[in-house]
């Protein structure tokens, strides 16, 4: 009966699907392997805490030079480009129609003078004889009138004198400050006037010299705060301590102070003018260079810092990063970040010390990912960046 041909057709109708099983086992795919990331772990660390402001530079004082009489331009006595002294004569303007105003005012008062002179000898002649009747009383008086009106004109042409000296001062065009000159805008034979708004040439005092900083009123409102805690180093009275880079971001040598007073807020945009002032002595700084202002505002003992190449934004705009949790699967986290320092993140909320912060690999995990992770080392990191920028290049 075993040896049936129905029951080894039944028999054979079980065995070929379980065959057929087990060879469609073997040749089935394996599972991906987990994605490969690498970590950094964040331990906290001191650092120096900067602020960077973007500025300009502006003169000290600016002198537009303006002629103050008119006339004919005789001389230009200054190179253009070159410093000048307080003082320092820059035009000579004809000064021949000054002089002839001033000689002639000196005659009018010689002549007032020898006017006075006859005046003051007939009052004192009519005075005697007006007391013994010799003369009538109108005439002493007109003859005290001269006299009051002579002193007058003397008066009067002493003034006609100084003004025309003063003007015939004006003729040489002098410099109000010590700097340096710009382009002249006139040359010899050059007509100019009083009341020209043209400059003749502009003077700019370069040392020292201003660095303009435009940022918001909250971080003038933080550095006053930092000010008076006494995290930032202070130079003065209500000025703090301040150094700039310059735009082939060279350091320059010399220290600034920023200075807190006579800001004034703009009240269509919110921000403010921060002034800072530099020595300038070698005139490496000239007006409406753009540099990078720094600003130390203490030391972070317990600073932690993320790679820039681990913090992502959401659609929000919100930094955000990818940690390894426990088991070993990847968990978004929202940073709070304050600001840059160098190529990291100085976050101040969404992680702690030794939070492991997934920064290669990042493009293929997902939350909850199980993963393959292995750590690097911050120098690693940046060697491995460095790398890539020649292939990218390519």
């Amino acid at each position: 009966m075993l040896n049936s041909p129905l029951v080894l057709r039944r028999s054979w109708a079980l065995v070929v699907p379980a065959v057929l099983l087990i060879g469609c086992a073997k040749h089935a795919p394996p599972p991906p392997p987990p994605p490969q990331v690498r970590y950094l772990t964040v331990e906290p660390q001191s650092v120096t805490i900067t602020t960077e402001l973007p500025g300009r530079t502006n003169a000290y004082r600016i002198a537009e030079i303006r002629p103050q009489v008119s006339g004919v331009i005789l001389k230009r006595m200054f190179v253009e480009g070159h410093d000048v002294r307080a003082g320092q004569q820059l035009y000579q303007i004809d000064p021949a129609p000054y002089q002839a105003t001033l000689d002639s005012a000196r005659a009018s008062l010689e002549k007032a003078q020898a006017a006075l002179v006859s005046a003051t000898a007939l009052a004192e002649r009519y005075k005697p004889l007006t007391e013994a009747r010799a003369v009538s009383r109108q005439d002493y008086d007109n003859a005290i009138s001269s006299q009051a009106q002579a002193k007058a004109d003397v008066a009067s042409a002493k003034a006609s004198i100084e003004s025309a000296r003063i003007n015939l001062l004006y003729t040489k065009v002098l410099s109000p400050i010590s700097g340096r000159t710009g382009r002249s805008s006139v040359t010899e034979g050059a007509l100019v006037t009083a009341a020209q708004t043209t400059d003749l040439v502009v003077v700019q005092q370069l040392d020292p010299i201003y660095v303009d900083v435009v940022q918001p009123i909250t971080l003038l409102l933080r550095l006053k705060r930092e000010l008076a805690a006494g995290t930032i180093k202070k130079v003065g009275d209500n000025q703090a301590l301040v150094r700039i880079s310059l735009e082939d971001n060279s350091d320059y040598p010399h220290a600034g102070k920023l200075k807190f007073a006579e800001v004034t807020v703009d009240t269509g945009t919110g921000s403010v003018t921060l002034r800072a002032e530099f020595p300038n002595p070698e005139g490496t700084l000239l007006p409406g260079m753009f540099v990078h202002e720094r600003i130390d505002e203490g030391v972070n003992e317990a600073a932690l810092l993320v790679p820039q190449q681990g913090v992502t934004h959401d659609a929000r705009g919100e930094p955000t990063a990818m940690v390894l949790n426990a088991n070993n699967q990847a968990e978004l986290r929202v940073l709070k970040t304050d600001r840059a320092i160098g190529d990291q993140w100085l976050v101040s909320d969404g992680i702690k010390a030794g939070d492991k912060v997934i920064v290669q690999g990042l493009q293929s995990i997902k939350p909850a990912t199980a993963l393959d992770a292995k750590p690097i080392t911050l120098d690693e990191l940046r060697q491995s960046m460095s790398d890539a920028k020649p292939s990218q290049a390519h």
